[in-house]
Parts: structure tokens; C-alpha cells; sequence
């Protein structure tokens, strides 16, 4: 090969790879300016609950199972209303991690659970309930009634295995929801049938699938035939049934 071709392959080559870096360049420029505009789809950005739900939000919020602090460092910087109480109890039900949610419509109280549960329980509210609530029926929601969320016992009762999530209130069993005009809904009566409430009720259900670690409803057994059962499990995650 001529010298002068093999400088001007060389110089082509040069120029091409040269080219490219600034393209990669210029993607990862616009990359960033895009995520620092979208910081839900940032999994390097902190997690603010007013940020819509995004491409890294699920992440996130298993990331925050085993971090409490940096749990709560994001009901701070959510400007979420709460109260953290101090740890009770012994043992393996003993509860380091005591939060109440502020200005949130349980009933018949706010019980005290896990930071990431109080997480889960406001994206579920924010993003799967009041929609499917709009949707269905035309009123949002006055009042999410519970069975309750601390229960000091293993697995279905049993003398022996597991611990149950209730055990560290890493857990809370939904009975039904009331809504502003009154119309209620029952786990228990209504969640067989074709009707809207039924229907209100299986989106729910799937929708909490995306906030919470457990998700159990009448679907999985006779137990759970009265509630919806969600919690933060840090053990498993994707259990929707």
C-alpha cells in the first residue's frame, strides 16, 4: 500500500473515532440534563415521593427495606408528615422502627409500622387508590379501614417458623375503603363478581403490587378472604397473589 493512502486511511480512521467520542459524548450530555430534569427515572437521584413514579422508583423503595434512616431522610425531604415513636417491645417483635404517618385516612386509628411501609402506603394511596377510586366511581377516598398492623406471632399462628411481618408492624391488613360519598367497600362481600366494586377492588390489589414487597389477597387463601395483606418484607419480593 502507498504511504499517502495508508496516511489517508489512517487519518479517516482517526477522524471516524473521533467522531463517535463526540456523539457518546453529546449522548451522555443530554443523558444527564434529561435525568436531572426527570429525577424519578434517576436511580443516583434521591427518592422524593412528589416525583411522579418513574424507571427507578421500584428500586428505590427496596433499597430503603434495610436503611431506615435514609428511610426517613426521605419522608423529610418528601415534606411527609409523621411521627417517629420510640422502640417497644422484645425479642424478635421487637419494633426498632416505630412511624406514624400524619394527616393519612386510616381507620379506625394510624397505627404505628415501618418507614417502608408508610412509604409503600402513600404511593399506593397516591397512585393506585384515589385514580381507581376517580375511575370507578367518582368520589375519592374518605377513610381506608384496617385490621391492624402489629401482631406479635409466626407465620399463620404457628408455634413454630417464620415470623410473621405483622410481628414488626412491617405489615397492615386493608378491610375496605369508604369513599367520600359514602359508597362502601368490603374485601369480605364484595370482591367476587363482575360489579365495579369488585373490579375496584382486583386494581387495587395489582396496584399495590408495585409499592409493596407482599401482596395478598382473597386470591391467595381462606385466611386472607376479609383483607388485602401488604407489607415490606425484606426477604422476598414480587409475591402478588
Amino acid at each position: 500500500m502507498r504511504p499517502a493512502i495508508s496516511r489517508h486511511i489512517g487519518t479517516f480512521v482517526a477522524d471516524r473515532r473521533a467522531a463517535l467520542l463526540l456523539v457518546l459524548l453529546a449522548i451522555l450530555l443530554i443523558g444527564r440534563v434529561w435525568l436531572a430534569e426527570h429525577p424519578e427515572h434517576d436511580p443516583w437521584a434521591p427518592l422524593d415521593l412528589r416525583d411522579p413514579p418513574g424507571w427507578a422508583t421500584e428500586a428505590k423503595l427496596l433499597a430503603l427495606r434495610d436503611d431506615v434512616p435514609a428511610c426517613r431522610a426521605v419522608l423529610d425531604r418528601s415534606s411527609i408528615a409523621h411521627q417517629v415513636l420510640d422502640p417497644v417491645g422484645e425479642g424478635a417483635c421487637r419494633r426498632e422502627d416505630r412511624t406514624r404517618l400524619g394527616e393519612f385516612p386510616l381507620a379506625p386509628d394510624t397505627p404505628a409500622v415501618t418507614c417502608p411501609a408508610s412509604i409503600a402506603l402513600l404511593l399506593w394511596q397516591r397512585d393506585v387508590l384515589e385514580p381507581a377510586a376517580q375511575t370507578s366511581f367518582g368520589s375519592p377516598i374518605a377513610r381506608i379501614e384496617h385490621l391492624g398492623a402489629y401482631s406479635c406471632r409466626r407465620l399463620y399462628g404457628r408455634d413454630t417458623g417464620p415470623w410473621s411481618e405483622h410481628a414488626t408492624a412491617n405489615a397492615i391488613d386493608i378491610a375496605g375503603f369508604v369513599l367520600e360519598d359514602g359508597t362502601r367497600i368490603s374485601v369480605l362481600r364484595d370482591w367476587d363478581g363482575e360489579g365495579p366494586k369488585a373490579r375496584f377492588l382486583h386494581a387495587v390489589r395489582d396496584g399495590a403490587c408495585n409499592s409493596f414487597a407482599t401482596v395478598l389477597s382473597p386470591d391467595y387463601n381462606a385466611a386472607h378472604a376479609d383483607h388485602l395483606h401488604l407489607d415490606m418484607s425484606p426477604r422476598w419480593r414480587g409475591v402478588c397473589r
